[in-house]
Order: C-alpha cells, then sequence, then structure tokens
C-alpha cells in the first residue's frame, strides 16, 4: 500500500512534504511527522498565494500574541483549537489569518473572491465555473460565505492531509450536489472547467475532447458494479490502486 500512496500522494494534490527531506530525519516507513510548511511547497497552491500576497504587503507583524480579533465580525474559533484540527502550527495559523482578514476585513470570504482570486491566476482561461465548484467544496456550511476555519481546514487536508483525506475531499469536489455519489455528468462539469480555466494556449495544448476521455477512463475503472455513478468507497479504492488514474489527475496539481 506504501507504493500506491506514494503515487496517489505525489499526483493528486499539492503536498507539502514532496520529496523534500524530512526535517525530523525519519526514514520511509517510520511514523509520520508534521512537515515544515515550505515556501516552496506552498507556492503550489492558488489560495496560499493570494495569503502569502496579502501578507506580504501589510507587512511582518513582530507580534506572537493570539489571533487578532478586532474589529472582525465574524471571530475564528481560538487557536489552540484550529492547531488541535490542523496540521498547521501556531505561527502559520497567524500568518494565514493576517493574510486572510488583511483581504477580507469581514472574517468571511465569498464566492466572488474566489473567482477574482483563481481569475488573476489563470488569466488565459475562464475561471469562473472552476471557482463555483471549488467554492463550494471550502464551503462546509453551505451558507455562501468561508469562514476563516473552514478555510484552514481545508488547506490543511490538501497540503498536509493523509493520501485517504485527500482523496475525500477530492470526492467531495467532484459530488457536486452533494449527494454521496459522483455521476458521469458531475465528473465532467469538473473535468470541463478546469480545462476551461487553464485555457486553449496551455502547454501541452488541451484538445476540446479531453475532459470527456477522462471522465471515460475514470467511470470504466471506478465504477465497479456499472450502475452509473461512482460511491466515495469505489473513489478511493480504485485511486489508490490504479497509478494510472493517478497521473490522469496531475492535472489537479497546479489549480488548487
Amino acid at each position: 500500500l506504501q507504493a500506491d500512496e506514494k503515487a496517489v500522494d505525489g499526483g493528486l494534490l499539492p503536498d507539502a512534504n514532496g520529496k523534500e527531506p524530512n526535517p525530523g530525519g525519519q526514514t520511509e516507513g517510520s511514523k509520520w511527522q508534521r512537515p515544515r510548511l515550505s515556501r516552496k511547497s506552498l507556492m503550489k497552491c492558488c489560495l496560499v498565494k493570494w495569503i502569502i500576497a496579502s501578507t506580504t504587503q501589510q507587512g511582518p507583524d513582530s507580534s506572537d500574541s493570539d489571533l487578532e480579533l478586532s474589529m472582525v465580525r465574524h471571530q475564528p474559533e481560538g487557536l489552540e483549537q484550529l492547531q488541535a484540527q490542523t496540521q498547521f502550527t501556531r505561527k502559520e495559523l497567524q500568518s494565514l489569518y493576517r493574510g486572510f482578514k488583511n483581504e477580507c476585513p469581514s472574517g468571511l470570504v465569498d464566492e466572488e473572491t474566489f473567482k477574482t482570486i483563481y481569475s488573476q491566476f489563470f488569466p488565459q482561461g475562464d475561471a469562473t465555473t472552476y471557482a463555483h465548484f471549488l467554492f463550494n467544496a471550502f464551503d462546509m456550511d453551505r451558507n455562501g460565505s468561508i469562514r476563516f476555519e473552514d478555510f484552514v481546514l481545508g488547506l490543511s487536508v490538501l497540503l498536509r492531509g493523509s493520501v485517504t483525506e485527500k482523496l475525500r475531499w477530492a470526492f467531495n469536489l467532484y459530488d457536486i450536489n452533494k449527494d454521496g455519489y459522483i455521476t458521469k455528468e458531475e465528473m465532467m462539469a469538473i473535468m470541463t472547467s478546469i480545462y476551461d480555466m487553464m485555457g486553449r494556449y496551455t502547454l501541452p495544448s488541451v484538445r476540446d475532447d479531453s475532459p470527456g476521455e477522462h471522465v471515460e477512463k475514470f467511470f470504466q475503472k471506478m465504477d465497479r458494479n456499472r450502475d452509473g455513478v461512482v460511491t466515495i468507497d469505489e473513489f478511493i479504492e480504485t485511486c489508490q490502486k490504479d497509478e494510472n488514474i493517478m497521473a490522469s489527475m496531475q492535472l489537479f496539481e497546479n489549480v488548487i
């Protein structure tokens, strides 16, 4: 399973650990330790690029005190609680929150903000639809806005989660109507939105029929009982066992 996990970990979503040396000096197969949040690994993530840029513009903060809550309408949960729920350190959470608050003084992110972020990072294409789907995956409460807690919990999974956690998050992205199943139509919508965002001038070039090819390939392998939908168990099991599918999902590498 370790070999399968290695293939999955490197292909589906950005991973903070990557192939960089383990700061704890542990060898492969030993107990996992929390990796340091290197700038190199973080900068794979558009949402973190957005936060880091905002923090840089704001300037360094000399205070190591608890989360600054003044003049914020939505106050996040305590720092210790978020630290326990995520794979981020106290200082990392403080840095993320400073950038988040600078961009979103209300303490909440709406869908239009997501669309703006992804339009900036993918100007060659149309990021509107993909930003909509990604926003819904982060919006755990389904109330049309993302709290800092939801934002940082999602980033923790995407950047430092286990293989299974990342696959569950990806399943949630594909499951547009959140009914617990992925249909061909849902997978096609997500794939098409990614290709639209990356643009027709992307190298290597993206053909019009590429999303359909991906969907057919996925469903042929994932829909094991041929009932026309993919369950989360089918999704996770197939991804962990099939390196070819994970190679196909390399497309996610730079679009989170």
